[in-house]
């Protein structure tokens, strides 16, 4: 994303695990090539849903990759992100023209339904993590407002 940004750009990321940006610092430094000490670059600890219910229109892109998939997997707390209101509050923090992108371990029909009734365009992409043609298969959806 950083590679991409205007130079008047920002980031904010939000990060609930203190041991995620340890280790991004730490040993997969090399990897994340500073990105957390880019001056575009806000570090917010604590919660995704509660820097997007804090964010109205200040978004143009949310990109999630919380769980491994549209439901809480990891914290019983993150359902709330999938659900109606927290797409409602993820739709209320984007720009006119920003995009919702959502990380999946899998395909969930359901899902994309939800994301259709909650008033955005949805564009489902199948990918897979690695060039080579190999691994799982990954969804990721974008959803734009209507």
């Amino acid at each position: 994303v950083l590679e991409r940004l205007d130079p008047a750009g920002r980031v904010t990321v939000a990060e609930l695990v203190p041991g995620i940006i340890e280790w991004a610092r730490g040993p997969m430094a090399e990897l994340t090539a500073g990105c957390l000490d880019d001056s575009r670059v806000t570090l917010r600890m604590g919660d995704v849903g509660d820097a997007i219910r804090a964010g109205a229109r200040q978004y143009d892109a949310i990109l999630l990759d919380v769980d491994n998939g549209p439901d809480g997997l990891t914290r019983p707390a993150n359902d709330g992100l999938y659900s109606a209101r927290g797409l409602d509050e993820a739709r209320a923090a984007l720009r006119p023209g920003g995009v919702l992108a959502i990380w999946s371990a899998a395909p969930d029909p359901a899902f994309a339904r939800r994301l259709a009734r909650g008033g955005f365009t949805v564009d489902e992409v199948r990918t897979r993590a690695r060039d080579n043609g190999k691994g799982a298969h990954h969804v990721i959806w974008f959803a734009t407002p209507r």
